[in-house]
């Protein structure tokens, strides 16, 4: 059976960009999610006092694979990735797709295709630790641009996401929180939970500290992405009636223009 034990470590990389790692303190395993940029990896295990064992990559952009091959060769950890991908990754040793499970000592997360910023992007969720690590599919306040995929399918994923526990914890892989609040206020400025969150994001930045994790229950409420099927949210942008995904749609059109 998982341990529900698992650390967890952020740290920021690149310029705007976060990395993480997932540690079972059981049997020593550390995973990043991501890699960035080796040195800040690097200077994560440092500070943790950690080895790194696992790397496990959510989607093919370079600004999350910049650091693999590096780290790779110094560290000889096995590195997981997207299957569709994986042609796109250095160093892959294992590839998975939607539903497989990947273990980290005795850390266990199921794997959640979502297609959308990417056509293969994984999120790895540890269902015992409530922990999800979203890549760029879902951020706090918002979601990935949709590069690959499409404006359904990208609804379709977040959804998917949409069903995890309440509780579960997002961690996301860019600060992106008050660009997203500003323009989430202009869809639904009379959100009270999102006008709570935009002060407490506005505290934390102003305090130089990280606005993730998120919690879903908080961001159900907030994040206008997730709520294409709130007929308010709808009315808001002129699509009364309309499918999710049309309102999601174009919710995502006029962040693109934001």
């Amino acid at each position: 059976m998982a341990s529900s034990a698992a650390l967890t470590h952020l740290f920021t990389c690149l310029q705007d960009n976060y990395g993480v790692l997932v540690h079972d303190p059981a049997t020593g395993a550390t995973a990043a999610i991501d890699a960035p940029e080796a040195a800040a990896v690097e200077a994560a295990l440092q500070a943790t006092g950690w080895k790194l064992t696992d790397i496990l990559v959510t989607h093919h952009h370079g600004d999350h694979t910049g650091g693999i091959a590096e780290l790779k060769a110094r560290h000889g950890c096995r590195v997981v990735a997207p299957r569709s991908e994986a042609g796109k990754i250095p160093a892959v040793d294992e590839t998975v797709g939607d539903g497989d499970t990947v273990r980290v000592g005795n850390l266990e997360a199921t794997c959640i295709e979502t297609p959308g910023h990417t056509l293969g992007q994984i999120n790895y969720f540890f269902p015992a630790d409530k922990l999800l690590f979203a890549g760029d599919t879902l951020f706090s306040i918002g979601c990935g641009r949709v590069i690959e995929g499409t404006p359904e399918q990208m609804w379709a994923s977040l959804d998917k996401l949409r069903k995890l526990p309440g509780d579960t914890r997002i961690y996301c892989g860019h600060e992106y929180t008050a660009a997203n609040v500003k323009f989430a206020l202009t869809i639904e400025p009379d959100n009270a939970a999102l006008r709570k969150r935009a002060t407490e994001v506005e505290r934390l930045r102003a305090e130089n500290k990280p606005t993730i994790p998120s919690v879903m229950a908080e961001e159900l409420e907030a994040n206008v992405f997730l709520r294409a099927d709130v007929p308010a949210v709808a009315a808001a942008v002129g699509l009364a009636g309309a499918s999710p995904a049309a309102v999601f749609t174009e919710v995502r059109a006029r962040k693109n223009t934001f």
